[in-house]
Protein backbone atom coordinates (compact mmCIF):
# COMPACT_ATOMS: atom_id res chain seq x y z
CA UNK A 1 0.00 0.00 0.00
CA UNK A 2 1.37 3.38 -0.98
CA UNK A 3 1.94 6.10 1.61
CA UNK A 4 -0.79 8.81 1.91
CA UNK A 5 2.01 11.35 1.30
CA UNK A 6 2.94 9.80 -2.02
CA UNK A 7 0.55 12.12 -3.86
CA UNK A 8 2.30 15.22 -2.51
CA UNK A 9 5.68 16.58 -3.39
CA UNK A 10 7.87 18.36 -0.83
CA UNK A 11 6.99 21.82 -2.19
CA UNK A 12 3.26 21.22 -1.68
CA UNK A 13 3.88 20.14 1.91
CA UNK A 14 6.07 23.17 2.63
CA UNK A 15 3.53 25.51 1.04
CA UNK A 16 0.90 24.20 3.48
CA UNK A 17 2.94 25.52 6.43
CA UNK A 18 2.25 28.92 7.97
CA UNK A 19 5.94 29.09 8.90
CA UNK A 20 8.21 30.69 6.33
CA UNK A 21 10.78 28.22 4.97
CA UNK A 22 13.68 29.49 2.83
CA UNK A 23 16.66 27.59 1.41
CA UNK A 24 19.82 29.68 0.95
CA UNK A 25 23.07 28.87 -0.82
CA UNK A 26 26.55 29.46 0.58
CA UNK A 27 26.30 33.15 -0.32
CA UNK A 28 22.93 33.48 1.48
CA UNK A 29 21.10 33.85 -1.84
CA UNK A 30 17.56 32.49 -2.08
CA UNK A 31 17.25 29.08 -3.73
CA UNK A 32 13.70 28.31 -2.62
CA UNK A 33 10.96 29.96 -0.53
CA UNK A 34 7.61 28.47 0.37
CA UNK A 35 4.33 30.42 0.20
CA UNK A 36 4.57 31.48 3.86
CA UNK A 37 8.00 32.98 3.23
CA UNK A 38 6.85 34.68 0.02
CA UNK A 39 4.04 36.38 1.94
CA UNK A 40 6.54 37.52 4.55
CA UNK A 41 9.01 38.75 1.93
CA UNK A 42 6.20 40.44 -0.03
CA UNK A 43 7.83 39.09 -3.20
CA UNK A 44 7.29 36.04 -5.40
CA UNK A 45 9.73 33.16 -5.64
CA UNK A 46 10.84 34.11 -9.17
CA UNK A 47 11.74 37.61 -7.99
CA UNK A 48 13.48 36.34 -4.85
CA UNK A 49 15.46 33.45 -6.34
CA UNK A 50 19.16 34.24 -6.71
CA UNK A 51 19.03 37.42 -4.62
CA UNK A 52 20.81 37.74 -1.25
CA UNK A 53 18.30 37.36 1.55
CA UNK A 54 19.59 40.57 3.12
CA UNK A 55 18.46 42.54 0.04
CA UNK A 56 14.87 41.49 0.59
CA UNK A 57 14.66 43.22 3.95
CA UNK A 58 15.66 46.59 5.23
CA UNK A 59 19.11 46.29 6.90
CA UNK A 60 18.81 43.83 9.78
CA UNK A 61 22.03 43.26 11.68
CA UNK A 62 20.51 40.56 13.90
CA UNK A 63 19.54 38.35 10.93
CA UNK A 64 22.93 38.86 9.26
CA UNK A 65 24.74 37.81 12.44
CA UNK A 66 22.68 34.62 12.79
CA UNK A 67 23.35 33.64 9.16
CA UNK A 68 27.08 34.31 9.57
CA UNK A 69 27.30 32.25 12.79
CA UNK A 70 25.52 29.31 11.17
CA UNK A 71 27.94 29.37 8.21
CA UNK A 72 31.04 29.68 10.38
CA UNK A 73 30.08 27.11 13.03
CA UNK A 74 28.19 24.68 10.81
CA UNK A 75 25.47 24.35 13.44
CA UNK A 76 21.93 25.59 14.00
CA UNK A 77 21.59 29.15 15.31
CA UNK A 78 18.46 30.96 16.44
CA UNK A 79 17.15 34.40 17.32
CA UNK A 80 13.89 35.51 18.88
CA UNK A 81 11.52 38.38 18.10
CA UNK A 82 13.60 39.84 15.29
CA UNK A 83 11.98 42.71 13.39
CA UNK A 84 12.08 42.34 9.59
CA UNK A 85 10.75 44.99 7.23
CA UNK A 86 10.39 43.85 3.57
CA UNK A 87 12.12 46.26 1.20
CA UNK A 88 10.26 45.27 -1.97
CA UNK A 89 7.60 47.23 -3.87
CA UNK A 90 4.83 45.56 -1.83
CA UNK A 91 6.45 46.70 1.39
CA UNK A 92 4.24 46.18 4.45
CA UNK A 93 3.08 49.03 6.65
CA UNK A 94 4.86 47.52 9.63
CA UNK A 95 7.71 45.15 10.27
CA UNK A 96 7.10 41.45 10.80
CA UNK A 97 8.30 40.14 14.15
CA UNK A 98 9.67 36.62 13.77
CA UNK A 99 11.59 33.89 15.54
CA UNK A 100 14.48 32.85 13.30
CA UNK A 101 16.19 29.46 13.08
CA UNK A 102 19.07 28.85 10.64
CA UNK A 103 20.14 25.24 10.13
CA UNK A 104 23.05 24.16 7.87
CA UNK A 105 21.94 21.32 5.61
CA UNK A 106 24.17 18.22 5.31
CA UNK A 107 26.82 19.24 2.73
CA UNK A 108 27.11 15.71 1.34
CA UNK A 109 23.47 15.95 0.26
CA UNK A 110 23.09 19.51 -0.96
CA UNK A 111 26.46 21.22 -0.88
CA UNK A 112 26.66 24.27 1.37
CA UNK A 113 23.08 25.36 1.97
CA UNK A 114 21.17 26.88 4.86
CA UNK A 115 17.58 26.23 5.89
CA UNK A 116 16.04 29.46 7.20
CA UNK A 117 12.81 29.18 9.21
CA UNK A 118 10.77 32.28 10.03
CA UNK A 119 7.98 31.82 12.59
CA UNK A 120 5.59 34.69 13.36
CA UNK A 121 6.22 35.83 16.95
CA UNK A 122 3.47 38.44 17.06
CA UNK A 123 0.91 36.09 18.62
CA UNK A 124 3.19 35.40 21.57
CA UNK A 125 4.01 39.10 21.88
CA UNK A 126 0.30 39.93 21.86
CA UNK A 127 -0.46 37.37 24.58
CA UNK A 128 2.37 38.71 26.74
CA UNK A 129 1.29 42.32 26.19
CA UNK A 130 -2.36 41.62 26.97
CA UNK A 131 -1.55 39.55 30.07
CA UNK A 132 0.67 42.33 31.38
CA UNK A 133 -1.98 44.97 30.65
CA UNK A 134 -4.76 42.96 32.31
CA UNK A 135 -2.57 42.39 35.36
CA UNK A 136 -1.84 46.12 35.64
CA UNK A 137 -5.48 46.97 35.13
CA UNK A 138 -6.44 44.67 38.01
CA UNK A 139 -4.07 46.53 40.33
CA UNK A 140 -5.18 49.91 39.00
CA UNK A 141 -8.85 48.95 39.38
CA UNK A 142 -8.35 47.97 43.03
CA UNK A 143 -6.50 51.19 43.81
CA UNK A 144 -9.14 53.35 42.08
CA UNK A 145 -12.00 51.65 43.92
CA UNK A 146 -10.30 52.11 47.26
CA UNK A 147 -9.66 55.76 46.44
CA UNK A 148 -13.25 56.26 45.26
CA UNK A 149 -14.65 54.85 48.50
CA UNK A 150 -12.38 57.16 50.50
CA UNK A 151 -13.65 60.15 48.51
CA UNK A 152 -17.36 59.34 48.66
CA UNK A 153 -17.78 59.66 52.42
CA UNK A 154 -16.28 63.15 52.92
CA UNK A 155 -17.93 64.25 49.66
CA UNK A 156 -21.34 63.34 51.04
CA UNK A 157 -20.57 65.26 54.24
CA UNK A 158 -19.42 68.27 52.25
CA UNK A 159 -22.63 68.32 50.20
CA UNK A 160 -24.82 67.93 53.27
CA UNK A 161 -23.04 70.76 55.08
CA UNK A 162 -23.49 73.02 52.04
CA UNK A 163 -27.23 72.26 51.97
CA UNK A 164 -27.62 73.07 55.67
CA UNK A 165 -25.64 76.28 55.25
CA UNK A 166 -27.77 77.40 52.29
CA UNK A 167 -30.92 77.14 54.45
CA UNK A 168 -29.40 79.40 57.09
CA UNK A 169 -28.24 82.09 54.69
CA UNK A 170 -30.60 84.99 54.04
CA UNK A 171 -28.48 86.68 51.38
CA UNK A 172 -29.26 85.24 47.92
CA UNK A 173 -25.82 86.27 46.70
CA UNK A 174 -24.22 84.03 49.33
CA UNK A 175 -26.44 81.05 48.49
CA UNK A 176 -24.96 81.11 45.01
CA UNK A 177 -21.70 79.90 46.54
CA UNK A 178 -23.39 77.02 48.34
CA UNK A 179 -25.13 76.11 45.08
CA UNK A 180 -21.73 75.91 43.39
CA UNK A 181 -20.48 73.62 46.18
CA UNK A 182 -23.53 71.35 45.87
CA UNK A 183 -23.32 71.17 42.07
CA UNK A 184 -19.60 70.42 42.12
CA UNK A 185 -20.11 67.76 44.81
CA UNK A 186 -22.77 66.13 42.59
CA UNK A 187 -20.44 66.24 39.60
CA UNK A 188 -17.65 64.62 41.61
CA UNK A 189 -20.09 61.97 42.87
CA UNK A 190 -20.94 61.00 39.29
CA UNK A 191 -17.21 60.88 38.49
CA UNK A 192 -16.57 58.63 41.48
CA UNK A 193 -19.46 56.33 40.54
CA UNK A 194 -18.00 55.97 37.06
CA UNK A 195 -14.64 55.11 38.58
CA UNK A 196 -16.24 52.41 40.71
CA UNK A 197 -17.93 50.87 37.69
CA UNK A 198 -21.01 48.62 37.69
CA UNK A 199 -21.76 46.41 40.67
CA UNK A 200 -22.85 42.80 40.32
CA UNK A 201 -22.31 40.43 37.39
CA UNK A 202 -23.37 41.38 33.84
CA UNK A 203 -27.03 40.77 33.00
CA UNK A 204 -26.53 38.70 29.86
CA UNK A 205 -29.22 37.97 27.29
CA UNK A 206 -29.08 36.77 23.69
CA UNK A 207 -28.62 39.93 21.62
CA UNK A 208 -27.96 40.86 18.01
CA UNK A 209 -24.57 42.57 18.01
CA UNK A 210 -25.51 44.64 14.97
CA UNK A 211 -28.56 46.01 16.78
CA UNK A 212 -26.20 47.32 19.45
CA UNK A 213 -23.92 48.78 16.78
CA UNK A 214 -26.88 50.49 15.08
CA UNK A 215 -27.93 52.05 18.38
CA UNK A 216 -24.43 53.46 18.88
CA UNK A 217 -24.25 54.51 15.21
CA UNK A 218 -27.39 56.65 15.60
CA UNK A 219 -26.09 58.25 18.79
CA UNK A 220 -22.69 59.06 17.26
CA UNK A 221 -24.29 60.43 14.12
CA UNK A 222 -26.45 62.79 16.19
CA UNK A 223 -23.39 64.01 18.14
CA UNK A 224 -21.02 64.32 15.18
CA UNK A 225 -20.16 67.88 14.09
CA UNK A 226 -20.73 69.02 10.52
CA UNK A 227 -18.20 67.58 8.08
CA UNK A 228 -17.72 64.29 9.96
CA UNK A 229 -18.82 61.12 8.18
CA UNK A 230 -19.80 57.97 10.08
CA UNK A 231 -19.97 54.74 8.09
CA UNK A 232 -20.87 51.10 8.75
CA UNK A 233 -19.22 47.91 7.53
CA UNK A 234 -20.97 44.90 9.06
CA UNK A 235 -20.22 41.20 8.67
CA UNK A 236 -23.61 39.47 8.22
CA UNK A 237 -22.16 36.15 9.43
CA UNK A 238 -21.66 37.50 12.98
CA UNK A 239 -23.93 35.41 15.24
CA UNK A 240 -26.06 36.55 18.15
CA UNK A 241 -24.25 36.55 21.50
CA UNK A 242 -24.92 36.34 25.22
CA UNK A 243 -24.06 39.88 26.34
CA UNK A 244 -25.18 42.58 28.73
CA UNK A 245 -26.78 44.93 26.21
CA UNK A 246 -26.37 48.12 28.23
CA UNK A 247 -22.75 47.43 29.15
CA UNK A 248 -21.63 46.69 25.58
CA UNK A 249 -23.48 49.75 24.27
CA UNK A 250 -21.75 51.88 26.90
CA UNK A 251 -18.33 50.44 26.06
CA UNK A 252 -18.79 50.93 22.31
CA UNK A 253 -20.22 54.41 22.82
CA UNK A 254 -17.23 55.40 24.97
CA UNK A 255 -14.81 54.26 22.26
CA UNK A 256 -16.89 55.94 19.54
CA UNK A 257 -17.05 59.24 21.40
CA UNK A 258 -13.32 59.07 21.99
CA UNK A 259 -12.87 58.72 18.22
CA UNK A 260 -15.20 61.67 17.60
CA UNK A 261 -13.15 63.87 19.88
CA UNK A 262 -9.96 62.89 18.05
CA UNK A 263 -11.27 63.96 14.62
CA UNK A 264 -10.39 67.22 12.91
CA UNK A 265 -13.58 68.33 11.08
CA UNK A 266 -14.12 68.75 8.22
CA UNK A 267 -12.88 65.57 6.61
CA UNK A 268 -13.26 63.43 9.74
CA UNK A 269 -14.34 59.83 9.16
CA UNK A 270 -15.37 57.02 11.51
CA UNK A 271 -16.14 53.46 10.46
CA UNK A 272 -18.07 51.02 12.66
CA UNK A 273 -17.00 47.56 11.53
CA UNK A 274 -17.83 44.03 12.66
CA UNK A 275 -15.96 40.84 11.90
CA UNK A 276 -15.89 37.25 13.11
CA UNK A 277 -12.49 35.86 14.10
CA UNK A 278 -11.51 32.32 15.00
CA UNK A 279 -8.92 30.91 17.41
CA UNK A 280 -8.12 34.24 19.04
CA UNK A 281 -6.16 34.54 22.28
CA UNK A 282 -7.31 37.03 24.89
CA UNK A 283 -4.64 37.07 27.53
CA UNK A 284 -3.68 33.44 28.11
CA UNK A 285 -7.05 32.05 26.98
CA UNK A 286 -7.79 30.86 23.45
CA UNK A 287 -11.31 31.37 22.13
CA UNK A 288 -12.67 29.45 19.17
CA UNK A 289 -14.94 32.27 18.05
CA UNK A 290 -14.69 35.99 18.79
CA UNK A 291 -16.74 39.01 17.75
CA UNK A 292 -14.46 41.85 16.69
CA UNK A 293 -16.23 45.24 16.80
CA UNK A 294 -13.93 47.92 15.42
CA UNK A 295 -14.06 51.70 15.58
CA UNK A 296 -11.76 53.18 12.95
CA UNK A 297 -11.02 56.89 12.60
CA UNK A 298 -8.71 59.13 10.61
CA UNK A 299 -7.86 61.46 13.50
CA UNK A 300 -4.50 62.45 14.93
CA UNK A 301 -4.00 59.10 16.69
CA UNK A 302 -3.03 58.15 20.23
CA UNK A 303 -0.07 60.24 21.48
CA UNK A 304 3.08 58.09 21.72
CA UNK A 305 3.50 58.89 25.42
CA UNK A 306 0.05 57.43 26.16
CA UNK A 307 0.39 54.20 24.14
CA UNK A 308 1.01 52.05 27.23
CA UNK A 309 -1.34 53.84 29.63
CA UNK A 310 -4.32 54.90 27.53
CA UNK A 311 -6.65 52.40 29.27
CA UNK A 312 -5.71 53.48 32.80
CA UNK A 313 -8.22 55.60 34.73
CA UNK A 314 -7.65 59.38 34.72
CA UNK A 315 -5.16 59.16 31.80
CA UNK A 316 -6.15 61.51 28.98
CA UNK A 317 -4.56 63.44 26.16
CA UNK A 318 -7.24 66.17 26.11
CA UNK A 319 -7.23 69.23 28.38
CA UNK A 320 -10.94 68.78 29.21
CA UNK A 321 -10.95 64.96 29.30
CA UNK A 322 -11.71 62.87 32.38
CA UNK A 323 -9.62 59.86 31.34
CA UNK A 324 -12.46 57.46 32.18
CA UNK A 325 -14.04 56.62 28.81
CA UNK A 326 -11.54 54.02 27.64
CA UNK A 327 -10.89 52.76 31.18
CA UNK A 328 -14.61 52.07 31.65
CA UNK A 329 -14.83 50.43 28.20
CA UNK A 330 -11.95 48.11 29.10
CA UNK A 331 -13.60 47.26 32.43
CA UNK A 332 -16.93 46.45 30.75
CA UNK A 333 -15.25 44.23 28.15
CA UNK A 334 -13.25 42.47 30.88
CA UNK A 335 -16.54 41.61 32.63
CA UNK A 336 -17.44 39.65 29.47
CA UNK A 337 -14.05 37.95 29.20
CA UNK A 338 -13.10 40.32 26.38
CA UNK A 339 -10.58 43.07 25.81
CA UNK A 340 -10.14 46.36 23.98
CA UNK A 341 -7.07 46.64 21.76
CA UNK A 342 -5.86 49.36 19.43
CA UNK A 343 -3.45 50.14 16.64
CA UNK A 344 -2.75 53.80 16.06
CA UNK A 345 -0.72 56.08 13.87
CA UNK A 346 -1.52 59.62 12.73
CA UNK A 347 -4.42 59.46 10.29
CA UNK A 348 -5.39 55.86 11.06
CA UNK A 349 -6.52 54.51 14.43
CA UNK A 350 -8.49 51.31 15.04
CA UNK A 351 -9.90 50.32 18.43
CA UNK A 352 -11.04 46.68 18.49
CA UNK A 353 -13.55 45.35 21.02
CA UNK A 354 -13.00 41.58 21.19
CA UNK A 355 -15.86 39.57 22.72
CA UNK A 356 -15.72 35.76 23.10
CA UNK A 357 -18.62 33.94 21.47
CA UNK A 358 -17.70 30.31 22.12
CA UNK A 359 -16.12 28.03 24.70
CA UNK A 360 -12.50 28.80 25.44
CA UNK A 361 -9.43 26.61 25.61
CA UNK A 362 -6.39 26.86 27.83
CA UNK A 363 -3.53 28.25 25.77
CA UNK A 364 -0.55 25.97 25.51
Amino acid sequence: MSSPLAHFDSAELLDALHTGVIVLDAHCCVVYANVGAQDLLAVGLNQARGRPITELFSPCEALEQILQRALERGEACAGHEISLLPSGPLRAHEAAVVDVTVTPLPPQLTGTHLLLELADARTRQRITRESEMLSRLDGSRLMIRQLAHEIKNPLGGLRGAAQLLSRELQDAALTEYTTVIINEADRLRVLVDNMLGPSGPPHKTLVNVHELCEHVFRLLRSEAPAGVVIERDYDPSLPAAQLDRNEIIQALLNVGRNALQALPPPGGRIVLRTRVAGNINIGATRHRLVANIQVEDNGHGVPPELMKSVFYPLVTGRPNGTGLGLAVAQELLARHGGIVEFDSEPGHTVFSLLLPLAAEEAFA
